[in-house]
């Protein structure tokens, strides 16, 4: 037979646009839920506003915005791929050696490197549910199992249940505080318990991708969790209060063998130069003071409206994030639609709740009228 008429012979397909059924994927892929971003607003001639992520209503500081413009200039060639001076000016901050500081494009790709640094196919990771998006979509991608345990009726951690639910096949677990989208927190007595019913080999990923928003005086003290145990790696990232959630940008604190593995794992050059200077222009001293400003209005915000809900009778968990939650079960459709009708996108989660960004004070406010009118009707 000749060579180029054999059965199992390559034969181009005659549109080469068309698709090739032999094309194989990972199984694990068929089961993985997407991931589904906050809707955008319709531009239909009316004044809209989009509180369907969770964005800054600030724009990035000039000085952090000039740091950035900056760096594109020299944008043809490749950025420090050990993020070294950022890395040195993070460390300086949090009081660790620079290697113990992992940098990706936002704090979702840092929680992907840590799957791919400790789970192995059939290992499990434990999450509360619901939580970040992200966090089956990522552990499924790798072939893990997703353990997730539901929140408590007041839609908190429940953290024994959670301790409950590690075995020998327990690789990581992930906690998300305060908790995307609920808003609750977990307290530092409460990490502690928990921490002390861990496994030392099971590692525990700390997200706190919304910590500035939290209450000062009553913020866990992780970075104190953190020394004490050896098992323990705390999640950050510039894209929330910052302002820079279109540079993707976030990192890891890690202890040695950790963030060496996390290293190994990433992907070289992913993080961008404009996305290094405008991190590391984040951590001046005028520009903290400024954050730390916005901060406090936006937590001020935050307690406004809560209680201005609380006041026309809506009980709401009570959030230490930058958004609001509102646990409507088989009516969270419902209620999306009544408020993108009214000029608010909100983000529903199916038949557990809805979402709403805490942003600038013409939203709020109307956040609040629609409240009140789904109330009356």
């Amino acid at each position: 037979m000749n060579e180029t008429s054999a059965p199992d012979q390559y034969q181009p397909a005659a549109d080469p646009l068309a698709p090739v059924e032999r094309i194989r994927t990972r199984a694990c892929l068929e089961a993985l839920p997407a991931y589904i971003a906050g809707k955008p607003s319709v531009d239909d001639g009316r004044r809209r506003f989009k509180v369907s992520s969770n964005e800054s209503p600030y724009a990035p500081i000039p000085a952090v915005v000039e740091a950035a413009t900056e760096a594109l200039a020299t944008s043809n060639r490749y950025p420090d791929m050990g993020v070294l001076a950022l890395r040195e000016a993070l460390a300086a901050r949090h009081d660790v050696d620079p290697q113990q500081i992992c940098v990706s494009t936002g704090s979702t790709a840092v929680i992907a490197d840590l799957v791919r640094a400790v789970v192995d196919p059939g290992d499990e990771v434990v999450y509360p549910w619901r939580s970040f998006e992200a966090y089956p979509i990522i552990v499924g991608a790798q072939g893990g199992n997703s353990v997730s345990v539901p929140l408590t009726a007041s839609h908190e951690h429940d953290l024994p249940a959670m301790a409950a639910a590690i075995t020998h096949r327990t690789r990581l677990v992930l906690l998300c505080t305060p908790n995307n989208p609920t808003g609750t927190a977990l307290s530092h007595e409460a990490l502690a318990d928990f921490l002390r019913r861990v496994p030392e080999d099971v590692v525990v990923a700390i997200d706190e991708a919304y910590r500035e928003f939290h209450e000062p005086a009553t913020v866990a003290d992780t970075t104190a969790l953190f020394r004490e145990h050896a098992n323990v790696v705390l999640l950050r990232t510039f894209s929330k209060l910052q302002g820079l959630a279109g540079l993707r940008i976030g990192y890891a604190i890690a202890h040695p063998r950790l963030a060496r593995a996390l290293t190994a794992v990433t992907i070289p050059f992913g993080t961008s130069a404009p996305a290094q200077a405008a991190a590391l222009a984040c951590l001046r001293p005028e520009v903290l003071e400024e954050l730390d400003r916005r901060a406090d209005a936006l937590r001020a915000e935050r307690d406004r409206v809560q209680g201005a809900l609380a006041a026309d009778g809506w009980d709401l968990p009570r959030s230490q994030g930058n958004f609001l939650y509102f646990p409507m079960a088989e009516r969270s459709g419902e209620f999306a639609a009544f408020a993108e009708q009214r000029g608010l996108v909100l983000r529903g989660y199916r038949d557990d709740g809805v979402r709403a960004t805490i942003a600038e004070q013409e939203a709020n406010d109307l956040l609040i009228e629609i409240c009140r009118a789904w109330r009356e009707q």
